[in-house]
């Protein structure tokens, strides 16, 4: 079976493609932009936007597992192309489709709902590799600044990928109606003991400042957030919903294994946060 897995240069994206590609299956890649894919040797890269399904109808041929982002264009705004992409994916012959989004159903979701396609929609919460944010200031100056230290289950993009793999190559994770597989990581760790996680994994100190709220607004206003954005994250940081620092058993049930640990993560990337 060939599976076309959308958003393929993305931080999930790239793991679902080399995951299916050791594994032997035929894979194919959707970008926008081929040349600049960089994805592993033997993997068939295709040229499409979410955002013009029908430039999609040619990467479709000849696929029967389908991976899915439910956001695109250079905004990353929520598809509005849902009903025609589910149209097309129906009428190619998809057979499984993994949706990667969270927890609440969008457009995407709606139009998978209302065809016969099975599909299986994958709720991850935070991802470990968000950290990633915080390693220009620890390489440079030795600190982390977060507004907000409460837990989080975070997931290692791998074991979402695992998620999704599983969907696309297993016959009955994905049914009609949308089977539903919520994401976590092992255990919740607030942003100060990730900062501590892996200062251990790159060998050198790395300081926990939290900022204030006013700090915080002022850095989400120069990154361009307008208001409304800004009193969002805000709350979210005081308030988080309690799915985000709840323990799934959803990696260990779909793949066989346990979740990675943030400790791995943090192994895999120390270099990022050394000087």
């Amino acid at each position: 079976m060939t599976v076309l897995v959308t958003g393929a240069t993305g931080t999930v994206g790239r793991q679902v493609v080399a995951q299916l590609a050791a594994a032997g299956h035929p894979v194919r890649a959707l970008t926008r932009d081929p040349a600049k894919a960089r994805l592993p040797e033997g993997v068939e890269v295709a040229r499409g936007d979410l955002t013009e399904p029908d430039s999609v109808a040619p990467a479709l041929d000849g696929v029967t597992g389908l991976h899915l982002i439910t956001f695109g264009g250079d905004d990353g705004e929520p598809l509005a192309t849902g009903p025609r992409l589910v149209e097309l994916a129906t009428r190619a012959g998809v057979r499984r489709v993994s949706v990667l989004s969270g927890f609440d159903r969008g457009g995407v979701e709606a139009a998978l709902a209302d065809s016969t396609l099975p599909w299986a929609h994958l709720q991850p919460v935070e991802f470990m590799a968000n950290a990633l944010e915080w390693a220009e200031s620890a390489r440079t100056e030795g600190v982390v600044r977060v507004f907000g230290d409460k837990p989080g289950s975070v997931v290692h993009e791998a074991d979402i990928a695992a998620v999704a793999v599983a969907v696309l190559t297993t016959g009955g994770l994905a049914t009609a109606g949308g089977s539903e597989y919520p994401i976590t990581g092992p255990e919740p760790l607030s942003p100060r003991q990730r900062v501590a996680i892996l200062a251990e994994a790159a060998g050198r100190p790395i300081r926990f400042e939290p900022l204030t709220e006013d700090q915080e607004r002022a850095r989400l206003a120069a990154m361009g957030w307008p208001p409304d954005y800004v009193e969002f994250g805000i709350q979210l940081a005081l308030d988080p919903p309690a799915e985000g620092a709840a323990v799934t058993p959803t990696v260990r049930e779909v793949t066989g294994r346990p979740p990675r640990t943030f400790a791995q993560w943090a192994s895999e990337h120390a270099a990022e946060f050394r000087p």
